[in-house]
């Protein structure tokens, strides 16, 4: 409303000022005749120069509001997409960011958003503009001449024409142009995450070449898009010009004739002007639409993603979990086609230890991504307490779970408040227990700020080995029923690794703990050592009884000794 009062204003100003050039002619003409008393009404001219100050200032101000509440609605409205992106993201599967790289992500959420931002900002008043500018002009240039708005009217077509033809061909190039824009971004996150392994491998060149074939592809893009958008405004600005010398001729034919006043000519001019300028305004908003249409695409493709299966509404409680955990005939795959875990029965009693072995590929991390219902069962079912974990919300039974995992997750913070993260609310004698517990204590304290040390991006400012001994600190802090330790001490050297082993001994005690690891030699202890191949449990029992067996188990574990005696020798 305030957009087209704004031009409603600015769209009568040409027809008074064609008055006042036309009271401006007549006194003029009359002195050059030598009409007696002929002379140039100024006083009507000043009244006519005062109405237009009241019209562009009125103008300005609506203009000025529609900017004010537009900038709000249009932040507003990327506000709550921004939120409803975030919260989709959470509420997506975890085979959906297995799938997407960080840095496509990334861009769906920054860069698209705040294209949409822009367009909303600007771009959508500026059409509401244009459309009140060509209706209000139109009716204007009819009531001075509807021959001269017929030749105006003449060019519309071929403008129509033109950008008809352009933006379809342009469309298809925005759209790959913001897809290689996510490329671009996931590569170069890639990269960063990773560039001491790029350098330690001397593959800065292969790097180098891949950015360069995807910032290629890049440039490509949008150099098509944005020439062949481009070609839009010349071509309309051509077929404008022609419009105003036939506008020109016919209206000086039309004043000699006096059907016309050299003003109504004036006026007319500046409308044809205006009428032509909505619509190449429209031609550098079809340019700005037609990227913003491809950045809507990919965050409503995101927004229309698959999610979770929701927690029901009944949902079932365990009020005192004791950690009895069930496998019963799970079926699980990543592929339709392609089953990884087949009939899949596991039992693990209260405060027992189990051991998940097996070569690379085996499916002993999928297991515990069911486990903690990252991925959904394709058949059987998964039981804590009897309870089917499809019956309660994802949060009470990760609750139950504590985990080490194998790769170290840290956040920019002091290492008090990253330890602090596995329980809500927990003191500082707390966060120093835990850490005395992992054997992390002594390292936090030989800092130059102790547990107030800020670790930087990917906790760079520390060893492999601390990140380990942290994530360890922060799974005995959040006291689990059931713990996961996937390959938990594998960065870690042997000395810390047994001091490590005394700390997770301690922690275990009454607690049912699943340990993947590729080292047997730290789980001979295990109640439970569940030998997997190809997604199937092919072996179960206790390290001797395995090793009498003289099975796959055997096989693995006197590989590995007999690797370790070929380096020791």
């Amino acid at each position: 409303l305030l957009a087209a009062l704004s031009t409603v204003f600015s769209i009568f100003t040409p027809k008074i000022m064609g008055k006042a050039t036309t009271k401006l002619f007549e006194g003029i003409m009359m002195k050059q005749r030598g009409i007696p008393g002929a002379k140039i009404d100024f006083e009507y001219i000043f009244k006519i120069i005062i109405t237009l100050g009241w019209l562009y200032v009125a103008s300005a101000a609506f203009s000025y509001l529609q900017q004010f509440i537009m900038a709000s609605v249009s932040q507003k409205t990327v506000y709550n997409m921004r939120k409803d992106v975030n919260e989709k993201l959470s509420r997506l599967p975890l085979k959906f960011f297995d799938s997407q790289t960080h840095g496509e992500i990334l861009s769906r959420i920054i860069n698209d958003v705040d294209n949409i931002s822009t367009t909303l900002q600007q771009s959508i008043t500026q059409l509401i503009t244009s459309v009140v500018t060509l209706i209000g002009v139109t009716i204007l240039m009819l009531t001075i001449s509807p021959l001269m708005t017929l030749v105006t009217f003449i060019a519309l077509p071929l403008s129509i024409f033109v950008t008809k033809s352009v933006i379809p061909r342009s469309q298809e190039h925005f759209a790959e142009q913001q897809k290689v824009l996510g490329e671009l971004n996931g590569h170069i996150e890639e990269m960063y995450a990773g560039h001491k392994i790029v350098k330690a491998f001397g593959n800065e060149k292969v790097a180098l070449s891949e950015f360069n074939d995807i910032n290629n592809r890049y440039y490509d893009a949008s150099w098509k898009a944005q020439f062949i958008s481009g070609i839009i405004r010349p071509l309309i600005v051509f077929i404008n010009n022609i419009g105003y010398v036939f506008i020109s001729v016919i209206g000086s034919i039309l004043v000699t004739k006096n059907k016309i006043t050299i003003g109504d000519v004036q006026a007319f001019i500046q409308y044809s002007r205006q009428f032509t300028q909505p619509i190449v305004q429209t031609a550098n908003i079809a340019n700005v639409l037609q990227a913003t249409i491809a950045s809507a695409e990919r965050v409503f493709e995101l927004l229309d993603e698959e999610e979770e299966i929701p927690d029901k509404k009944d949902a079932k409680v365990i009020a005192l979990p004791q950690g009895e955990v069930r496998f019963e005939d799970v079926q699980f795959s990543y592929k339709k086609d392609e089953p990884l875990i087949e009939e899949m029965n596991i039992a693990a009693k209260k405060g027992q230890v189990i051991a998940i072995v097996g070569p690379t590929g085996a499916g002993k991390t999928t297991l515990v991504n069911l486990l903690m219902r990252f991925y959904e069962l394709d058949g059987g079912r998964i039981t804590i307490d009897g309870v089917d974990i499809r019956d309660l919300r994802r949060s009470d039974l990760r609750s139950i779970f504590g985990m080490v995992l194998q790769d170290t997750w840290l956040f920019t913070g002091t290492i008090k408040d990253n330890i602090a993260y596995g329980k809500e609310g927990a003191t500082f004698e707390e966060v120093v227990e835990a850490a005395k517990a992992a054997h992390a204590d002594h390292f936090i304290r030989t800092l130059p700020d102790g547990y107030d040390t800020v670790l930087n991006e990917d906790a760079t400012n520390i060893s492999q080995g601390q990140k380990q001994l942290l994530t360890i600190a922060r799974a005995i802090l959040a006291d689990p029923v059931v713990l996961i330790l996937d390959e938990a001490t594998s960065s870690v050297d042997t000395r810390t690794e047994v001091y490590i082993q005394k700390a997770m001994q301690k922690l275990m005690q009454g607690r049912t703990s699943f340990v993947i690891a590729h080292r047997l030699s730290t789980i001979r202890d295990a109640d439970l050592i569940l030998v997997m191949n190809e997604g199937r449990v092919v072996e179960q029992g206790k390290h001797e009884e395995l090793l009498e067996k003289d099975g796959f188990y055997a096989e693995l574990y006197n590989s590995q000794f007999a690797n370790f005696d070929t380096y020791a020798v």
